[in-house]
């Protein structure tokens, strides 16, 4: 299995030889890309996570709130939030660690099936199929609905998830259309971006909605069979394994290297070229404009 995964200004990706790659900014080393065979990959902010061939997981990036100090074990699914990191362990059972401010850590018990990191919110999928939230919900994020659900993704303060019937639910922040203008039909994928939401459908095809100030939903023609939201750019596999990037390339993070060739399924996941960034007041400032326009500021 390969896969991709994106951060606010990088990009990730395991190629067919399960083998990494990082292309974008690097200011924090998240894409200095450990060596080994790897499963699956994630990437939030300016750090990435990785489990090995093993089942054992890989941080690296920014640490500042203790988001890449990983648990011993082995794993089965990863998820990075802003400042706070997902795992379900192979017995399937959740262990959260990094910021814990909106208590986003304090994993609920049982056993589990899928999670999903936001911002500050967690969300996962029980065993049964039923969902479970926490964390913050000052935009009702963690709200879940009831019913059986197939998959989970978390934005910065929404949410999305994928009915046992193929449709898809909202719920959380709305102030872009990300949740509440979801389009209708039955859907195989979905993520969940900073402020817009993207998904395939179940004939192969996109779609986008939400905030398009980088063109992140102007979703490219094809069939599709992986998706992934950044804050600002995405990255899409094709049904014959190759990748496309759109949005914002501000870092390049969009630009796929040549030596990409064949993927099988990427998930949410900031390089070396292009435009200056002080990542830490960025990212500190995307946070406050996100919360002055939740509490109706701006």
């Amino acid at each position: 299995m390969a896969s991709a995964g994106v951060g606010d200004w990088h990009s990730l990706a395991i190629r067919s030889n399960g083998t990494l790659l990082g292309w974008g900014r690097s200011s924090e080393g998240q894409i200095d890309v450990p060596s080994g065979m790897f499963t699956a990959v994630a990437g939030c902010g300016y750090r990435s996570l990785a489990i090995r061939a093993d089942g054992t997981l890989m941080s690296w990036g920014w640490n500042r709130a203790g988001q890449a100090n990983i648990p011993a074990g082995t794993f089965k699914a990863v998820s990075a939030g802003g400042f706070h990191s997902l795992a379900i362990r192979t017995d399937r059972t959740l262990v959260g660690w990094g910021q814990n401010d909106e208590k986003q850590t304090n994993v609920p018990p049982g056993m589990f099936m899928a999670i999903a990191a936001g911002w500050d919110h967690s969300l996962a999928i029980r065993s049964d199929g039923t969902l479970a939230g926490w964390g913050n919900n000052n935009e009702g994020q963690i709200d879940v609905p009831s019913g059986m659900f197939t998959a989970i993704v978390g934005g910065n303060f929404h949410s999305l998830a994928i009915r046992g019937d193929g449709t898809l639910a909202g719920w959380g922040r709305d102030g872009e259309d990300q949740q509440a203008n979801i389009p209708a039909g039955t859907f195989k994928a979905v993520s969940a971006g900073g402020f817009h939401s993207l998904a395939i459908r179940a004939g192969g095809t996109l779609a986008g909605w939400g905030n398009n100030n980088e063109g992140q939903i102007d979703v490219p023609s094809g069939i599709f069979m992986a998706i992934a939201a950044g804050d600002y750019h995405n990255l899409a596999i094709r049904t014959d394994g190759t990748l496309v990037g759109w949005g914002n390339d501000t870092c390049g993070q969009t630009n796929i290297p040549k030596c990409l060739v064949a993927f099988a399924q990427p998930q949410r996941g900031t390089g070396g070229f292009g435009t200056w960034i002080d990542e830490e007041a960025e990212l500190k400032r995307r946070r406050d404009d996100a919360m002055r326009k939740a509490l109706g500021f701006t």
